[in-house]
């Protein structure tokens, strides 16, 4: 399958919703061999047109949070409800292989099972944060194939909550009910970035505490600006495991949609998803393109060793391999 007659085959099948499609499209733009590249280009080019018109929602917490269980308990309810749900579940990368190792698509057994539902386990590879580099890419194939909202897991909290606020409308953080100590552990920047927060986890014996701890979190937001002038960042409790809250979940999602469609702001929103789309992948590609080139290869591992033992600095370094690469050493 590598002609252009191939592709429109491909993308036929994606738009009529079959998941052995989607998933082999996604195989495609994920694949580095330079011949996939081309077929993805030709592939997205015929469904981007037809992409863009589902709900982005990106997920993300601590790890032990309960995000899997989340998701699924929550996608389940969402298709209840008439939705076609694709879960884009970014993994950490095996240091051998270079898979996926967590395997989220097994431990969404239920969901997974379900015809409205595409679960796909991405590795994040060596990505920024663990989101993966193709990430956007899979959202538009989803999107094609008619699932008309997109869950993007996260690997957990750190720098890949910028990348997946940069690609969803709307992001949705998960915390656990451990109150004061993760309180004062937690980055303001993080918070910053959530339209909704939820503790997880509030059944049995850690109800009362996630009570307590989403009326400090509540408490702590009124000291952040707040990024949307009609919308004050709600903190409600949940449980993925009894599915308490997982209907309200997804009701306060179709409140803030309807927020930023009201202010216009959700079409300004994927303007800037789009530039900065544009610079990651100018980053990504210029970074593999160095790494690829003859002259920077045989010249990285000494530079590498004189930086390790502290002879040059790695600026130093960057700069001499940058001016091999243009020519100029």
């Amino acid at each position: 399958m590598n002609t252009a007659k191939d592709m429109d085959t491909l993308a036929a099948a994606v738009r009529n919703g079959s998941r052995r499609a989607t998933a082999r499209a996604i195989t495609i733009i994920e694949s580095t061999r330079e011949e996939h590249r081309d077929m993805a280009e030709a592939l997205l080019t015929i469904l981007l047109p037809v992409s863009g018109k589902s709900i982005r929602v990106g997920v993300s917490g601590v790890p032990g949070v309960g995000k899997s269980t989340f998701i699924e308990a929550f996608g389940l309810h969402i298709i209840g409800r008439g939705h076609r749900v694709a879960v884009l579940a970014v993994d950490p990368s095996s240091k051998v292989s270079g898979g996926s190792i967590l395997g989220d698509k097994t431990r969404m057994e239920v969901l997974g099972r379900d015809p409205a539902a595409f679960i796909r386990p991405t590795p994040a590879g060596g990505t920024l944060g663990g989101v993966a580099r193709r990430t956007r890419e899979a959202m538009i194939v989803c999107e094609a194939a008619g699932y008309d909202v997109v869950l993007v897991e996260t690997v957990g909290v750190g720098q890949s909550e910028t990348a997946v606020k940069d690609m969803t409308d709307i992001f949705m953080l998960l915390l656990l009910p451990s109150g004061g100590d993760e309180l004062q552990g937690m980055k303001k920047g993080i918070v910053e970035l959530a339209d909704i927060i939820l503790v997880n986890k509030t059944d049995g014996d850690l109800a009362a505490a996630a009570r307590h701890a989403a009326s400090d979190y509540r408490s702590a937001l009124q000291f952040l600006r707040p990024t949307m002038l009609n919308w004050t960042v709600p903190v409600e409790t949940c449980s993925a495991l009894t599915g308490v809250g997982i209907a309200e979940a997804w009701d306060t999602v179709l409140a803030f949609q309807k927020v930023l469609s009201a202010e216009d702001a959700l079409g300004a929103r994927r303007v800037e998803q789009a530039r900065a789309w544009l610079w990651n992948e100018i980053g990504d590609t210029l970074l593999s393109t160095l790494k690829a080139h003859d002259a920077i290869r045989e010249l990285a591992p000494a530079l590498e060793d004189q930086v390790a033992q502290g002879i040059i600095t790695p600026s130093m370094a960057a700069q001499m391999m940058l001016r091999k690469f243009l020519g100029d050493g």
